[in-house]
C-alpha cells in the first residue's frame, strides 16, 4: 500500500480517537463513586478503609488488585477510587 492510499483511507475509518455520537451511551450506568457501587459490600468497605487511610496520611493509595471471574464488575470498581 502506498502512502497516498493510506491518507485516503484515514478519512473513512470507523474507529478513531474522536468521540462518536453513541460513545457515551453506557457511561451513565457505571458507578462514579464507591457509594454508587452495588454489591460486594465487604470489598467496598475494605477499599473505602484503604482510601481513607491513604488520604489521612496524605499519600497515594498503595497498589490494589481487583480480580475475579468475568461479570463481577471489577473494571467499574477500579475507576471508583479515582474519583
Amino acid at each position: 500500500m502506498s502512502p497516498s492510499n493510506i491518507d485516503q483511507n484515514e478519512d473513512d475509518r470507523l474507529v478513531g480517537p474522536e468521540p462518536q455520537g453513541d460513545d457515551a451511551a453506557g457511561t451513565n450506568l457505571r458507578p462514579r463513586t464507591l457509594r454508587e457501587f452495588i454489591g460486594q459490600r465487604q470489598a467496598r468497605e475494605n477499599l473505602q478503609v484503604f482510601i481513607e487511610a491513604a488520604r489521612s496520611r496524605q499519600e497515594a493509595l498503595d497498589h490494589v488488585l481487583l480480580f475475579g471471574p468475568p461479570g463481577l464488575k471489577s473494571a467499574p470498581a477500579s475507576f471508583c477510587p479515582v474519583r
